[in-house]
């Protein structure tokens, strides 16, 4: 069930701590924390004990960072509100910053190419 594909997307289901710790660039240790903090992030759990985030679960991580770290709102109760309440405003920034980022690693690309 954990690691399996999703023949269609090609995309796994589920992805190990370490996986979301590189995919998102945010520690295993916050990524604990963060479970206790904010009730929508509750990845799934083995027998084990070990988690599995899905992909949603990984945008929602990376959506906590953005907030903190480029909306400078570093307060737990801010950043849940934050979430709640102004979900369209703190995405379009996020997405508009996703995009810039984009757009500057293809520039440097190009520019790679023309040197």
């Amino acid at each position: 069930m954990y690691g399996v594909k999703c023949m269609a997307e090609g995309e796994k289901i589920y992805y190990s701590l370490r996986e979301t710790e590189t995919e998102t660039g945010i520690a295993a240790s916050t990524l604990r924390y963060w479970e206790k903090q904010f009730e929508q992030l509750n990845p799934r759990k083995d027998g084990h004990g070990n988690r599995y985030y899905t992909r949603e679960d990984q945008e929602l991580i990376k959506r906590i960072k953005f907030i903190r770290d480029e909306l400078k709102i570093t307060r737990i109760e801010a950043i849940r509100k934050e979430l709640k309440e102004n979900t369209k405003r703190s995405d379009e920034k996020q997405s508009a910053l996703e995009i810039l980022l984009r757009v500057r690693e293809e520039l440097c690309e190009i520019r790679k190419m023309i040197k």
